[in-house]
């Protein structure tokens, strides 16, 4: 059984944490650092924007050699993107401070950046915030909360998740906490997310399990179309919990992953219920299609879709965007097959039946699309492929926030 309990980065054993505001910022936190002193197996997924933050290349080597990783070093609002060979000495100096701060080599740290892009880091706040920083470091609650808050940029809220479970008789903790509000689309978006757990697993399955749930978590999700120079999860697992090594041929290796896949599902839908100016949250279900793959691409494609975030902004019924949207997505499917409903508390309505207009009440419809989350469903008769993509509406206010981001 999975237990929900009151946590982030540091719920699982043997993790500490903490953050500060080290002038970065005006004014709020800006510098965290995650450390276990058990050395951890490593896993992380990155970017696909090709101008890459010169710390996703430092990690993304660090994780592809699989080697054991202490600890993680991240600052906010700077991105450290777009900053040439200085930024690459930078995240080394960054990485280098942090190990010796806390007891280790520089290749077992991880670095992460997040803000305005092309502006070189203050290096001299930065060496002073991490070695500030990693006085403090701690195990508590208040600890892990703080560093949830020196990650934020425009977010407007914590965003943590922690669950437990039994496996082997051990009781184990996965935890975390992530950023993002804008700049976040389809394969990864700006967004960063760490989770921790105290499960023993291999590095090389490790890996696999979070590419695998990437795909159906945080490359689901969409604000505003922008894909950033700096996206990265990271999880680190130490192994304190005690358990007999997760694999996929383990018996309890699919409870593992549900719960895995539970943490980081839960975070990423926090990305998108605080998108930048968002006034509603929407779910984008897709059902019979020929496979998931096509499910995935068309529900990616509806929450995308300009058009359709503004018709939710409006409360309007628009529906014949979303057939749109899934038409221009590059999935192949049955149109004269689509099924397709709005849902709220406030009730449910069917608009299209069979790929044609269903003469609904305009009312009606405009009164459950007013509630702050709704759902949209498309049942096709094309297999059994199904799939979920979470997004928000595009509203005034977004234009407002990013019209004067640097200022």
């Amino acid at each position: 059984m999975i237990q929900i309990i009151d946590g982030g980065i540091t719920a699982a054993k043997g993790f500490y944490s903490n953050g500060i505001a080290c002038g970065v910022k005006k004014v709020k936190k800006d510098l965290a650092i995650v450390h276990s002193k058990t050395a951890c197996a490593a896993g992380g997924s990155f970017t696909q924007n090709i101008v890459r933050a010169a710390p996703v290349i430092w990690d993304e080597a660090i994780v592809a050699k699989g080697e054991a990783v202490h600890t993680i070093v991240i600052n906010s609002g700077n991105a450290n993107a777009a900053t040439g060979e200085q930024g690459i000495k930078d995240t080394e100096v960054m990485a280098t401070i942090a190990a010796k701060a806390l007891g280790h080599d520089p290749s077992a740290t991880l670095v992460c950046s997040t803000g305005v892009i092309g502006v070189p880091l203050p290096m001299d706040k930065i060496k002073n915030g991490i070695n500030e920083c990693a006085k403090i470091v701690e195990d508590s609650r208040d600890s892990g909360f703080a560093a949830a808050q020196a990650i934020l940029t425009t977010d407007t809220f914590q965003k943590e998740w922690a669950v437990q479970l039994t496996i082997d008789t051990k009781v184990i903790h996965i935890g975390g906490m992530a950023k993002g509000s804008g700049m976040i689309h389809p394969n990864m978006a700006t967004m960063l997310s760490f989770i921790t757990t105290d499960a023993l697993i291999e590095p090389s399955h490790l890996q696999t399990l979070l590419l695998d749930t990437v795909e159906d978590t945080y490359n689901m999700i969409s604000v505003d179309g922008d894909t950033s120079t700096n996206d990265t999860v990271l999880v680190l697992a130490n192994g304190e919990a005690g358990n007999n090594s997760l694999s996929p041929e383990h018996p309890q290796w699919d409870l593992f992953v549900e719960a895995f896949e539970m943490v980081n599902s839960k975070l990423a839908q926090f990305i998108v219920h605080d998108g930048e100016g968002a006034t509603k949250f929407i779910t984008m279900n897709v059902e019979g299609a020929a496979d998931k793959q096509t499910a995935r691409i068309l529900a990616r494609s509806v929450v995308s879709s300009n058009l359709v975030k503004a018709a939710f902004f409006g409360s309007d019924a628009n529906w014949g965007r979303i057939m749109c949207a899934m038409g221009y997505s590059g999935a192949k499917f049955n149109p004269s097959s689509v099924d397709l409903f709005f849902a709220s508390s406030g009730g449910k309505i069917q608009v299209v039946k069979d790929g044609e207009p269903v003469a609904f009440d305009e009312a009606k419809a405009k009164a459950i699309l007013t509630h702050k989350e709704i759902t949209c469903t498309a049942s096709l008769q094309d297999g059994a492929g199904q799939a979920t993509a979470w997004g928000c509406d595009l509203s005034y206010e977004y234009v407002r926030i990013n019209g004067d981001y640097r200022s």
